[in-house]
């Protein structure tokens, strides 16, 4: 599929009515848990076309241009509400929680899977170790707090069961930045990736920096706080990757193809039919959205699209499924921490390095990380953590149910826990 090649109306026939932008909600009970993620994933890519468009408007001196970003933006708009009306009103913080992390376990799987530059798959894996035990510690939570399973809302597409523990994941912000990919000699599929587990991250970051605050108790408060500072952190690795040079309206062009991409690799994936439709229209709304970006690009900068997307036709679609067992194999490497553009033993480090000695100042007491106070907490009511595995974990000491083990991933001589 080449979205250029796609017939499309004019950006002005696709603006939405009141009745239009408020759809009928997905019911929580029967909807299949990749519905959910995608609702998320797409909600997520609205929000990133929000930041990149006002910040493009703030930086544009061109008061013509100025309106064609506000209009296009307005209609990202309708499409974003119509996108986060589809959850419904029953539909509890946590469970919402849930398919956050189960969208982030998954479809940072599958890109890593499919993805050829070494740099970004390894930024991947790295990210799903940490993603991995989230979705453990707000299942644990959700379990005290409203007596509801998780593993219900995954279905047998996702284990739960500790990852990375969350302790382990705080790291130097310096060391959490990675080399930049060259667009001009980047796998298309890999810009894509590029933008979209940024946009993805983005989004769980922002839900849950609003969450803190909002949550009915202290641990999940506390919970929500604490892994939205790594959520921070996989921003920072992610935003990285994407390579910076380029004009704002090669940008946005490239911000609208991404978008043609995911709603269409939505609605070749949706098992949804109510849902299925809404990504065929804004499918088609990001085309009209793109062939007038590619005009402002050619009025204002004289250049063609193939200057930017050298091949429109799109990569492999994104479809979602079960990655268990690729997921089994990168727990094996809970030990290494990053820096920068290399992984390393956590093990090895010295007392001076900048890892010790940053999770020695977060983690000062261990009975105070949020993260582990969960889980304690969790073995207190029930005698055991809550999982939802089809058999032993990869790590041994990661397998005892009734004690959470705050050393996996951080087992050095010099930390102070």
């Amino acid at each position: 599929m080449n979205p250029f090649e796609f017939d499309s109306k004019e950006v002005e026939d696709y603006v939405m009515d009141w009745k239009r932008m408020y759809p009928k909600s997905y019911k929580k009970k029967d909807t299949a848990p990749y519905t959910k993620t995608r609702v998320i994933l797409l909600n997520g890519c609205e929000f990133e076309q929000q930041w990149f468009l006002h910040q493009f408007a703030r930086h544009c001196t061109d008061p013509e241009l100025k309106k064609e970003i506000a209009f296009i933006r307005n209609q990202e708009q309708q499409q974003q509400k119509r996108i986060s009306c589809l959850k419904p009103i029953n539909e509890n913080i946590l469970e919402t929680t849930i398919a956050y992390e189960q969208l982030a376990i998954d479809l940072t799987a599958i890109l890593a899977q499919n993805e050829k530059d070494k740099n970004n798959k390894a930024a991947l894996d790295f990210a799903l170790l940490e993603d991995f035990d989230h979705l453990y510690r707000f299942a644990n939570l959700l379990k005290m707090d409203y007596g509801i399973e998780a593993g219900n809302l995954v279905g047998e597409y996702t284990e739960i069961m500790p990852g990375r523990p969350t302790i382990a994941e705080h790291r130097n912000p310096r060391q959490n930045t990675k080399s930049h990919m060259n667009n001009k000699k980047a796998d298309p599929y890999s810009k894509c990736v590029g933008m979209i587990i940024t946009a993805a991250e983005q989004q769980t970051m922002n839900f849950y920096m609003n969450m803190a605050q909002m949550y009915k108790n202290d641990y999940g408060r506390k919970l929500f706080a604490e892994i939205a500072m790594i959520e921070e952190e996989h921003v920072t690795q992610y935003e990285s990757l994407n390579d910076p040079n380029g004009s704002w309206l090669e940008h946005w062009l490239m911000h609208e193809y991404v978008e043609c991409y995911l709603y269409y690799s939505a609605m070749e994936d949706e098992s949804d039919t109510y849902i299925k439709g809404i990504w065929k229209e804004h499918f088609e709304m990001e085309v009209a959205h793109l062939k007038r970006v590619a005009h402002l690009l050619e009025k204002y900068e004289k250049k063609k699209v193939s200057d930017v997307i050298p091949d429109a036709e799109f990569p492999k679609l994104i479809s979602f499924k079960g990655n268990k067992e690729y997921i089994r194999s990168v727990l094996e490497h809970v030990s290494i921490t990053q820096i920068n553009d290399k992984f390393v033993e956590v093990k090895d480090l010295k007392e001076d390095s900048d890892y010790v000695v940053y999770q020695n100042k977060v983690n000062r007491n261990l009975v105070d990380v949020p993260s582990h106070m969960v889980i304690e907490k969790a073995i207190d009511k029930f005698g055991k953590d809550y999982r939802h595995a089809d058999k032993k974990h990869v790590i041994k000491t990661l397998d005892d149910r009734k004690h959470d083990n705050t050393n996996a991933g951080r087992d050095n001589q010099y930390l102070v826990c």
